[in-house]
């Protein structure tokens, strides 16, 4: 068991989050070479990062999964969470994120960009978690900061605090204004910014930013505030101590820049994590830790030791060896722990309160989970997203039924937003997104050589009836010895819609012994599991009304083939036409987008139910509205393609509908291996 905390810390978790494209990669990959962790500076076109060094993110040019690194700098220690931008594996990087000490929003420098980083400042602010933004590429920043600043702000409930005043020289930045220090400095590309002199067209520009992040500060502060007011200017030493106030009570949102490719802004970045971050005990506090804990934060089946579960440390120390129990109340001794770099790792006998590490064959700690002594903190609150996509997978080759079993048990542990389930007689990789199952499908052949078919899963159509029938079904049969012989009569008729199946019988007389009758109803059944149109049969009653028996060549058997004989013959009789699911859609998205997403539903045979605020969220929008299931195919690629990539939606079935015309002869002819023309 790991000792008291106040024990020596291990290091610092920052975690990189942001929207897909904005650079977190890039950044981590500066950050590294900056401190001296790595000698070049990879390049994530050119495949050579520390993070992203998984088959399926090389071939993607972006993050499919959470990359985990570590460096060191001024004697401090740091670890590093590069967590995916895409919604697609945002449940997974939530898990890692949400033990981080501070976390660094990357984002584009175009206001028009700014409502992407949307989704990473509401998960930050709903976990309580210090956090910064980084402005990124600012050497191609065409807009101004302040712009970015106003498009930003309604979307964090902290003030943004600007820290920088751009330096441009013919429209390009160049360096930048430290309003801390009042210090100019101008960029070199992988060098350390070299200061020179105030520019003189900057001092009316500077003074008045400067007194603005100033009075920012003060807000917090009365010393500061009445320093203001009687026109004395604060040392050095109170402005710092109040910047790692606001970061670290979450009361301020300090606003850097830079471009992580040349390296411009880093180092300015790096002093800021040192002195403004919080450390692992401001984290234990925030997540309930009193005592020494380790916090699950990814699952990882890749390693060549086998399970590696990736954790925090927080609250005190381990040792490997350690023996601790984990929040579902199982015991586990600590293996192998490893210090982690990227697809690298290095074997540590002690984790210092903080560290991030890597713990072989760990396998009664799961992903988001705690494990330690007998109290230990509760797990935290990850938003789940909705597993809308939906692949029918099968082996290339068949013999690999079993490895792939064994390989989807692990892809599903590494990412939770993975889910697999039985339906329509096939077996369905469930995702967030098609790219999330994509990678999902690469992953499963890259790490453990099972090739997969995959394609639509089948739409659950149904059918029912539009009038009541009477129907007489006989089976007669002699063959040599017993013969088989059932007569039954029935009446079929339409229920209302969700009504199910019914089955009654008011036969007189004894013309159908008792006993025989369940087998009718069996027999019933048996006709419903594909109708006349080629799909289940749904809310039809039916009542046995009559039949005869022979002696000796009635049986269960004749009577239940009796029963069928009947019921397809009244099936096909009764008009019957075919039903479509209807999935009841709960959309969120931008306000600017809401409209243009409704009236694109409407055209997919949609029906509006309303709009509304989304609760919680600023200029968002929950659009609801009902749609048939087999306008569902597509719809994800197409609302984020009209909403920058933020829009999200859940799907739940609702009701079945009746189809007909045109639509309903296509869905038919497909059923039965005649496709008709679009």
């Amino acid at each position: 068991m790991g000792r008291a905390a106040g024990v020596e810390n291990g290091a610092k978790l920052i975690a990189l989050v942001g929207p897909a494209g904005a650079g977190k990669t890039s950044l981590a990959e500066a950050l590294l070479h900056a401190a001296g962790a790595v000698n070049r500076q990879g390049c994530v076109d050119d495949g050579n990062t520390v993070g992203d060094a998984s088959a399926e993110a090389r071939a993607r040019g972006g993050s499919t999964e959470t990359n985990f690194m570590h460096f060191s700098y001024l004697g401090d220690e740091f670890a590093i969470v590069d967590a995916p931008g895409s919604a697609s594996f945002s449940e997974d990087a939530a898990r890692a994120v949400a033990a981080a000490d501070c976390a660094i929003v990357v984002v584009d420098p175009d206001p028009a960009r700014a409502p992407l980083a949307a989704p990473a400042l509401k998960m930050l602010d709903e976990l309580g978690m210090p956090h910064l933004i980084f402005v990124n590429r600012i050497d191609q920043a065409r807009g101004s900061i302040r712009e970015l600043l106003e498009a930003l702000q309604p979307m964090s409930v902290s003030p943004l605090i600007a820290r920088q005043l751009p330096i441009r020289e013919d429209d390009q930045v160049t360096g930048f204004v430290d309003l801390a220090l009042e210090r100019a400095f101008h960029y070199r590309p992988g060098q350390p910014s070299q200061q020179i002199d105030m520019p003189e067209d900057m001092a009316d520009a500077e003074a008045k930013a400067r007194t603005h992040m100033l009075e920012q500060l003060a807000d917090h502060d009365d010393t500061l505030l009445e320093q203001l007011l009687e026109d004395q200017e604060p040392d050095d030493s109170t402005i710092f101590a109040d910047l790692h106030h606001e970061t670290e009570d979450n009361l301020g949102v300090s606003v850097l820049f830079g471009s992580a490719t040349g390296e411009w802004g880093i180092r300015r970045l790096l002093k800021s994590l040192r002195h403004d971050a919080p450390g692992p005990e401001v984290t234990a506090r925030r997540l309930g830790v009193d005592a020494p804990a380790i916090y699950a934060a990814k699952t990882y089946h890749g390693s060549p030791i086998g399970r590696l579960t990736i954790a925090r440390v927080l609250g005190g120390r381990f040792d490997e060896g350690s023996e601790v129990v984990t929040d579902t109340g199982k015991e586990l001794r600590l293996g192998s722990m490893l210090k982690l770099q990227g697809g690298g790792q290095e074997k540590i006998e002690t984790a210092l309160n903080g560290a991030l590490i890597g713990i072989a064959k760990a396998d009664e700690l799961k992903a988001g989970h705690w494990a330690g002594g007998d109290t230990l903190p509760p797990q935290p609150d990850i938003e789940k997203r909705p597993k809308n996509a939906a692949l029918a997978i099968e082996p290339v080759n068949r013999k690999d039924d079993v490895r792939l079993s064994s390989a989807l048990a692990k892809v599903i542990e590494e990412d939770a937003g993975l889910a697999i389930a039985q339906e329509e007689g096939e077996l369905i990789l469930k995702g967030n997104s098609e790219e999330h199952l994509m990678v999902a499908l690469q992953r499963l052949d890259n790490r453990y050589g099972v090739a997969i078919n995959s394609r639509r899963p089948k739409i659950p159509y149904r059918e029912s009836i539009r009038k009541p029938v009477e129907q007489r079904g006989k089976h007669k049969k002699q063959s040599g010895g017993h013969g088989q012989y059932g007569d039954v009569l029935i009446e079929v008729r339409p229920l209302p819609r969700g009504s199910g199946f019914q089955f009654d019988e008011r036969v007189k007389g004894g013309n159908v012994p008792k006993q025989y009758i369940p087998a009718v109803e069996a027999g019933v059944k048996d006709a419903m599991v594909k109708g006349p149109l080629g799909f289940p049969v749904v809310d039809v009653a039916v009542t046995l009304v009559d039949g005869s028996y022979h002696s000796v060549d009635s049986s269960e058997l004749a009577f239940r083939t009796a029963g069928r004989i009947a019921m397809q013959e009244a099936l096909a009789s009764a008009t019957p036409h075919l039903l479509e699911p209807v999935h009841k859609i709960d959309i969120v998205a931008p306000t600017s987008s809401a409209s243009r997403i409704s009236s694109s539903l409407s055209a997919k045979r949609g029906q509006m139910l309303g709009m509304t605020p989304r609760e919680g969220w600023n200029q968002w929008e929950r659009v609801e509205m009902l749609l048939p299931s087999s306008e569902l195919d597509g719809l994800e690629a197409e609302l984020r393609a009209q909403s920058q990539g933020l829009a999200s939606f859940e799907a739940n079935y609702d009701h079945l509908a009746e189809l007909n015309g045109t639509l309903a002869n296509r869905v038919v002819e497909r059923e039965r291996g005649d496709e008709v023309p679009a």
